[in-house]
């Protein structure tokens, strides 16, 4: 579990947190192109108490399902709107409240395990990402209510 508040936005990240156990992770045990819980077993809950903007996309209070699909180049971020799923057997696209494309950043060192992590950035919001193996993924948090 990830927690933090940026700006008066509680965000409170509730993940499985899967190990490298000298797998191949990316194109391995996470296809490419596939849908992702990005975490282990049942999908990453992420909740915002208050209206928010994802990369300048809106989404609105709540708690959600976080999924990803893996790409070489570019990931796929979802919000979708039903909250407890097991792996991705109950998915439907249609109850998405948000998708997003981010590009994902090579580390220069291996994280043994799937980790979240919230930072308040520099001026206003702040950043929230996910690293594993050698990727990084984020995305930018501003409360709604500055724009």
């Amino acid at each position: 579990m990830e927690m933090a508040s940026i700006d008066g936005i509680h965000i409170h990240i509730v993940y499985s947190s899967p190990g490298v156990k000298g797998r191949v992770i990316w194109g391995g045990l996470v296809p490419f192109d596939q849908l992702w819980v990005t975490g282990a077993h049942h999908a990453t809950k992420i909740s915002f108490n208050k209206d928010v903007l994802i990369n300048g996309q809106k989404l609105k209070a709540g708690e959600y399902a976080f999924f990803t699909i893996p790409g070489k180049k570019h990931w796929t971020l979802i919000f979708n709107k039903r909250v407890n799923q097991h792996l991705a057997d109950d998915y439907q696209q249609k109850e998405d409240a948000l998708r997003l494309e981010v590009i994902p950043v090579q580390l220069p060192g291996t994280v043994q395990r799937l980790t979240y992590r919230i930072r308040k950035d520099e001026g206003k919001g702040g950043t929230v990402s996910m690293q594993w193996e050698k990727i990084n993924i984020s995305f930018k948090i501003l409360s709604n209510k500055n724009h």
